[in-house]
């Protein structure tokens, strides 16, 4: 049986691991799916490039708020799409052909399952079966989307956020299963090329994860910009003969059906750790099916890694890259190890507003009992909020009354990924929300005075 010194399971942010410093380790990497995972074919990047075509094609909608009166013409969808995965699908082509013949890595088309301790057996796409071993071995095989178990469902055919960017044409009319952050987004760029989306919802409210006043607002304005069925159960799927899809739904009054010519099931991701039977190495899985692990990304294994969605509930690709950074290193270092850092894991939702959070929520610091003070600001009160006009936009942060640290803060409005930034620095880094206000020169009049505004605003006192 064949051994290496190291075995990558996954080609997402596992594939970053393997650079010169192991040019004299004899590595294996295993990819069962697209070579580069789902940040690059299926998730951040090609999502985020509808979003920004979508963003585009929105501009008209309210130009005349601004005395500038524009039309749409048209959406060439194929021409979008193509655009798109010209680019991505020769990088993953790529990434695959350099990893095909990188010098000391032998790489495996194939899905990987342990079958002894250490031992990995991949049946490969080409139908045959290799078995070997290995000292150390990543598990970074990433998540796939969820399922429910809707009868009819895979009888009638559905997309997920796998394929639902492929399509040849856009439908007239689109459903979209959800209430988190796919669907959002997705549900901004469909509507955004003129598709009618209807968005079906289990729960009282969308993004309700996020800040309870950001997920009221959210929910507010994307009621005004779609069909939104809250507190809704698909019970049933079916295709009818004309080759539309019918939804049956329930809801507390009743029960109702919904027509449509797609259907996207956007209801969340789970980890892939099923598909590598972890147990037989002994590695130990958590009862969201995620892959345990210590601060130093270690599983209950010596010498076995993992990173990623397959390990992580905040499911991020900058996340991802982090822990990969803190492998390679453990790697290479047995001996000075270092620690994974999730104090501050920011995230955003690239929908129309745009949304952006990092650290505590105001609730989640009162069931912890946290003490705090909050301060919002609106977009529509700072001087750059008048040009855009915007009126529903705002920032909330919250701090330590008494240090002064922020311990939070969440934003809905235009550019919210980009604004919340100078925040993340600050509490990555330990500075305080008073200094952060006073201590610095802030552009005026540009957006970042939303977060300057807000900070002002802490009940602090000056010397904190």
């Amino acid at each position: 049986m064949t051994t290496y010194d190291l075995v990558v399971i996954g080609t997402g942010s596992g594939n970053t691991i393997v650079n010169q410093r192991f040019a004299d380790w004899k590595v294996a990497i295993v990819e069962r799916g697209t070579f580069g995972g789902t940040c690059l074919n299926f998730g951040c990047i090609p999502t985020k490039m509808f979003v920004h075509a979508a963003d585009v094609a929105a501009t008209p909608s309210v130009s005349s708020r601004y005395g500038v009166d524009e039309q749409l013409l048209g959406v060439r969808w194929t021409d979008v799409r193509d655009r798109i995965f010209g680019r991505i699908d020769p990088i993953s082509a790529g990434g695959s052909e350099y990893r095909h013949h990188n010098p000391g890595v032998h790489m495996y088309d194939g899905t990987g399952r342990f079958t002894g301790f250490k031992e990995l057996t991949v049946d490969n796409v080409d139908g045959s079966t290799s078995v070997f071993s290995a000292e150390r071995f990543v598990i970074a095989t990433g998540s796939r989307p969820v399922v429910p178990p809707i009868p009819g469902l895979e009888e009638t055919g559905y997309h997920t956020s796998n394929t639902i960017m492929r399509l040849d044409e856009l439908p007239r009319r689109i459903a979209i299963i959800g209430s988190g952050f796919v669907a959002a987004e997705f549900a901004h760029v469909f509507a955004a090329f003129g598709v009618e989306v209807t968005i079906v919802a289990r729960s009282t409210e969308l993004l309700r994860h996020e800040d309870a006043e950001v997920a009221a607002r959210y929910t507010e304005i994307a009621q005004q910009k779609y069909d939104v069925r809250l507190s809704r159960e698909t019970v049933r799927v079916a295709r009818r003969d004309d080759g539309s899809i019918a939804l049956t739904m329930l809801h507390p009054d009743g029960a109702e059906e919904l027509v449509v010519d797609e259907l996207l099931v956007a209801v969340g991701r789970e980890p892939n750790s099923d598909l590598l039977n972890p147990g037989a190495t002994g590695v130990e899985v958590d009862s969201a099916g995620r892959v345990v692990v210590d601060k130093y990304q270690q599983t209950s294994v010596d010498g076995i890694y993992a990173l990623g969605d397959v390990t992580n509930p905040h499911q991020l690709k900058h996340v991802a890259n982090h822990e990969a950074r803190v492998v390679k290193h453990n790697l290479l270092n047995p001996g000075d190890r270092i620690e994974s850092d999730h104090r501050f894991v920011p995230h955003a939702v690239f929908s129309s507003p745009q949304i952006a959070s990092v650290g505590l929520t105001e609730d989640q610091a009162r069931e912890r009992g946290i003490p705090y003070v909050a301060a919002v600001q609106r977009y529509a009160d700072i001087a750059y909020g008048w040009a855009m006009e915007d009126t529903t936009g705002f920032a909330k942060v919250l701090a330590d009354p008494d240090s002064g640290q922020i311990i939070g803060c969440h934003i809905i409005g235009p550019q919210a990924p980009t604004v919340i930034q100078p925040v993340i620095q600050a509490m990555s880094f330990g500075l305080d929300a008073y200094t952060m206000a006073r201590g610095q020169y802030w552009i005026h009049p540009a957006m970042p005075e939303l977060i300057e505004n807000a900070l002002l605003q802490l009940d602090l006192h000056p010397e904190s």
